[in-house]
């Protein structure tokens, strides 16, 4: 403690001591120090980029795609200025450099051992090359590691020595067991397996695929390609045949689609197409000698009507040679016995005439290469069509569905004219592309569905809504003769009330009268009469009624009618 506070004590003695520059001085340096730090830190921290590729890339389009690869995979690229690709690690590194060695992406020219890192020993030659088999050998299994699908690889690279004499040279080998992760499809995908064939050819110089063994964790050869041939024939043919069911399918679809417009979909459901195709594809040369034909033959009409030429002529000559005079026969030198048969002999000095003519005709008879390649294509397309008449049901005069004895319905069926069969039939063809030097053959009848079911069904709801309209109108029926019933009933009823109250009105006005005949007989005799307490009520109450009417007619009117209604 003593020690720093007599250091403090004499810095602040030394900076009260120094002048203004030379503070300035010192802040600078203490500036650019800090900065140092801070830029070697910032330096030090930031990630170190590692080359997928050792050597620069000159083709930039090489590059744009080798960096277009490594983002479709999800790392960031970069390149430098001399043109190396970079990424942020090495993993990252070691698993581009398989993609791009079984994708074909790594450019020509480039050096194949520039993709692996290798360290350089200055030791012995043999701990030299031992050291370096080993450590290419690692390189070599974590490349093949880092590829999708692989959980562990075991690598062996067996690298000969150099003999004196080319054909002492052993050949270098290798061989590689992998173990797939779960679920990988690493042993059944060819691609990938090529893709690691491809990788040890170029990590191993002058290796060759028939010295390079693949298997996995039970000993299966991946790589043995000459042995699958007959599995990679077979998944061709299904190719193939995918193909032409496809096309058959894209057939059907259009000329059903169709047809069904035109007659509806109940009456075509569906047509028969069987296309025949030459699958192959090579190259054919084809060698055409004479005699060729000048015109084909005709298929529309019933007879041969081509044209065949054995020969086509290409020059001409005649020579035409006539002569007239003494025949002389040389007899040899004088004094000789001349050697001349008897026949000329009595042939001398006779004169007469010769003619002679000689043509010379030149045919042509070269012949005619053609070299092309076939593809596939179509050798003859069948198709067969059935289409439906109309059915319609029968009515009688009425308007009524005719009913057969066996409960259903009568129905009459009409086919198809003739010349409407041939227009679909041209219409089929015109869809298919029909030519008949190939053999196609278009097929379009008129036979009818077996609508049994559909008729019984038919039947059947026609019968069941018959009833529930014969139902119905029993229904109505009944209920508007109850109804009838009722206002009858209540007719007659209002009737008989009617005629009680008015037998009761009737017997009351005779009783009334019976009480004042009586009353007024009473007052003519001078008899005092008493009456009882109802019947001065009776009466009052009925002289009120005949005052009201006599003062009030029209609400005595209107009393009435509504008594009247009401009854």
């Amino acid at each position: 403690m003593d020690f720093l506070r007599r250091l403090l004590e004499q810095v602040k003695n030394l900076w009260g001591k120094w002048s203004l520059i030379q503070k300035l001085v010192l802040l600078g340096i203490a500036v650019v120090v800090v900065a140092g730090l801070i830029a070697l830190v910032s330096v030090s921290s930031s990630p170190s980029m590692v080359p997928v590729i050792d050597a620069p890339i000159a083709d930039e389009d090489a590059r744009d795609r080798i960096i277009t690869r490594i983002n479709a995979e999800g790392y960031r690229a970069t390149v430098s200025a001399n043109g190396t690709v970079m990424v942020s690690d090495d993993a990252a590194a070691k698993k581009m450099r398989g993609i791009l060695i079984r994708e074909d992406l790594i450019p020509r020219g480039t050096d194949p051992w520039s993709i692996f890192d290798r360290e350089r020993w200055t030791i012995t030659d043999i701990e030299r090359n031992v050291n370096f088999q080993r450590a290419h050998t690692q390189m070599v299994r974590e490349h093949i590691k880092a590829l999708d699908g692989i959980d562990d690889a075991d690598v062996t690279i067996t690298i000969p020595r150099d003999a004196l004499f080319l054909s002492d040279q052993n050949p270098a080998t290798a061989t590689a067991i992998l173990i797939p992760t779960p679920g990988s499809d690493i042993t059944e995908n060819r691609k990938k397996i090529e893709g690691i064939q491809k990788l040890l050819k170029y990590a191993v110089e002058g290796l060759k695929d028939e010295n390079i063994v693949i298997t996995d964790q039970s000993g299966l050869v991946l790589n043995d390609f000459e042995g699958s041939k007959d599995w990679d024939e077979q998944t061709l043919i299904e190719r193939q045949q995918k193909y032409i069911l496809q096309m058959e399918a894209k057939y059907r679809a259009i000329i059903l689609g169709s047809l069904q417009k035109t007659f509806t979909e109940d009456r075509v459901r569906d047509i028969n197409i069987k296309i025949d195709m030459d699958m192959s594809k090579k190259a054919v040369s084809t060698t055409r000698y004479l005699p060729f034909v000048v015109r084909p033959d005709n298929p529309n009409t019933p007879y041969d009507d081509s044209e065949i030429k054995d020969s086509v002529t290409y020059s001409r000559e005649i020579y035409d040679t006539t002569y007239e005079g003494t025949g002389f026969n040389p007899e040899g030198p004088p004094g000789v016995e001349p050697n001349v048969m008897p026949a000329y002999t009595d042939m001398s000095n006779v004169q007469g005439k010769v003619t002679q003519r000689v043509e010379k005709v030149n045919e042509n008879t070269s012949s005619e290469i053609t070299e092309e390649e076939r593809k596939p294509k179509i050798d003859r397309v069948t198709v067969s069509v059935n289409i439906d008449g109309v059915w319609t049901k029968k009515y009688d005069e009425k308007g009524k569905p005719i009913i057969l004895p066996n409960n259903t319905l009568e129905r009459e069926y009409t086919p198809i004219p003739p010349e409407e069969l041939r227009a679909t039939a041209e219409l089929v063809e015109d869809a298919i592309g029909y030519n008949q030097n190939r053999g196609d053959s278009v097929t379009v009848r008129n036979i009818r569905f077996d609508r049994t079911k559909q008729f019984a069904d038919e039947d059947t709801a026609f019968f069941r809504q018959r009833n529930v309209q014969n139902t119905v109108l029993v229904f109505l029926v009944g209920l508007a003769f109850l109804l009838i019933a009722f206002v009858v009933f209540r007719l007659v009823s209002k009737a008989i009330e009617r005629k009680r109250l008015a037998d009761e009105e009737a017997l009351a006005r005779e009783r009334q009268a019976a009480r004042e005949r009586a009353l007024q007989q009473a007052e003519e005799e001078g008899v005092e009469v008493s009456m009882s307490v109802e019947e001065r009520k009776r009466m009052e109450l009925q002289e009120n009624v005949i005052s009201m009417a006599k003062d009030h007619p029209e609400d005595a009117a209107q009393l009435i009618r509504t008594w009247l209604l009401e009854d």
